[in-house]
């Protein structure tokens, strides 16, 4: 058997994915001792600038017990010319058994994984994939609500460009969450239509009905000119502030994977509400990728 990677929510089955989660959970409560990966060579690529994503997953590295690696891509070998096939034989020659790997290319960690004999986490792929975040924010909703089947969740922005907003999909389909995904029809297109997932265009009719909304962050940096509307007409219509707070259910939560845009897709009021989950969000990020480490590397096993 090729070892196990974490490409996407779905390399995960259902019962794969609630595990991956119970242990998360459990990790929260307790940690583990520090040999559950000890001596276990971690590299972290990142060709991408991050913060929350790289750290957590450095303190994840550390907190069960890996040898953590990192070094700047551009320094290496594959900005000289060097192929995947022929960094990843020379990493896996060296001992190096897990890359975590961020790129703006999507696919990008699927061609490493093909050339890698060890193990391949995606920390985010250009606009495809960022499974652990989305297995973190799974799991700030699964502390609040105790369930996922029914939930119903609102996924608001530039959902095109957004790798988080497609591996949550993946995620809460697979749990029975219901998903209403929110934009203008330029960062939303009905392609996006599938079971257990409606579009909406309207963002005041949506909020009283929704367990929990996540707003997303607008990419300028991954928007082709003439996709994005004017800014204006987009904060009148998606912005989440004070006044659209007062239509959302006191029992119901705000995420956001962040970086977020102040005044953009969101203001100050926002932030300060008691209702907003991002700090319990990076929180368990920590959490969610001791257990990814820890199922891969040892196989943990997923209960009956």
């Amino acid at each position: 058997m090729p070892p196990r990677n974490l490409l996407d929510v779905d390399d995960l089955a259902p019962d794969e994915l609630v595990a991956v989660l119970d242990r998360a959970m459990a990790f929260r409560e307790e940690l583990p001792p520090r040999d559950l990966c000890a001596g276990v060579p971690v590299l972290n690529l990142f060709f991408e600038a991050s913060t929350r994503t790289a750290t957590s997953f450095t303190l994840a590295e550390q907190r069960v017990g890996a040898d953590v690696i990192s070094f700047a891509p551009g320094a290496s070998s594959l900005g000289k010319g060097e192929t995947i096939a022929d960094t990843a034989l020379t990493l896996r020659g060296i001992g190096v058994r897990v890359i975590v790997v961020r790129h703006p290319e999507s696919g990008f960690a699927r061609r490493l994984a093909d050339s890698f004999d060890g193990h391949v986490i995606n920390a985010g792929d250009g606009t495809h994939a960022h499974p652990t975040q989305a297995l973190l924010d799974l799991m700030t909703l699964r502390q609040e609500f105790r369930r996922f089947d029914g939930l119903r969740v609102a996924i608001v922005g530039d959902i095109l460009h957004s790798r988080v907003a497609r591996s949550n999909i993946v995620g809460m389909r697979a749990l029975g969450i219901d998903v209403t995904l929110v934009g203008p029809a330029t960062l939303l297109p009905r392609d996006f239509l599938a079971p257990g997932v409606r579009i909406e265009r309207d963002l005041d009719a949506v909020l009283p009905r929704a367990d929990a909304v996540m707003m997303l962050r607008i990419q300028r940096e991954r928007i082709e000119t003439g996709l994005l509307p004017v800014l204006d007409d987009y904060t009148q219509r998606y912005q989440l502030n004070r006044a659209r707070l007062r239509s959302l259910r006191s029992d119901a939560i705000i995420l956001h994977p962040g970086p977020y845009n102040r005044g953009l897709e969101l203001t100050d009021d926002v932030l300060d509400d008691p209702r907003s989950r991002y700090v319990a969000q990076v929180h368990n990020g920590v959490f969610v990728r001791m257990a990814v480490l820890d199922m891969l590397v040892n196989g943990a096993p997923v209960p009956a």
